[in-house]
């Protein structure tokens, strides 16, 4: 099963959608996202998309309420607080906004951790679990908007990168 990646997306829309669209075109159907979409319109390209969205609270937040009651209008759409498990087939996974607000043994515990919050993408193992950040779906800070494509099946995470201005306002 493929599953998209996504992390502090801040509000971004054009970038966000271009993303997801990028996604769906290679099958994903689910986002886990790591948090900090900001305000509630955020959540607007889940929607059109129709992709089903499970992702925690970030810091740059500042309605969550307004998020959950605008997650909650979409179908399959679920936010909870930072850090959240879920388990998706046999695959127990782990959706962090900050990495450093988890200990080693919760990481260890889980297949995949999902984090965000450094605006970098990354890739990395500690035994037997996956460490991903998808980076900044934002692109704000360095300019281009990431995301990251997983298979769970496989642990194969692909990384996406938008280039051009198809995406800006």
């Amino acid at each position: 099963m493929l599953v998209g990646l996504m992390s502090d997306t801040h509000d971004r829309l054009p970038a966000v959608r271009e993303l997801l669209k990028e996604m769906t075109q290679r099958g994903v159907g689910m986002v886990l996202h790591a948090g900090d979409y900001c305000s509630p319109f955020a959540l607007r390209p889940f929607q059109e998309n129709g992709v089903a969205l499970a992702g925690v609270f970030g810091h740059n937040d500042g309605d969550p309420e307004g998020l959950k009651a605008f997650a909650a209008q979409g179908m399959g759409h679920e936010l909870f607080e930072s850090p959240h498990s879920i388990t998706i087939g046999d695959h127990k996974i782990l959706i962090v906004h900050d990495i450093g607000d988890v200990s080693l043994r919760s990481i260890k515990a889980h297949h995949i951790v999902v984090h965000g919050m450094e605006h970098q993408q990354s890739m990395k193992t500690r035994g037997d679990t996956m460490i991903i950040n998808p980076g900044e779906s934002c692109g704000w800070v360095h300019g281009s908007p990431t995301a990251a494509v997983l298979d769970l099946d496989t642990k194969h995470a692909e990384f996406i990168k938008l280039q051009g201005d198809q995406w800006q306002f």
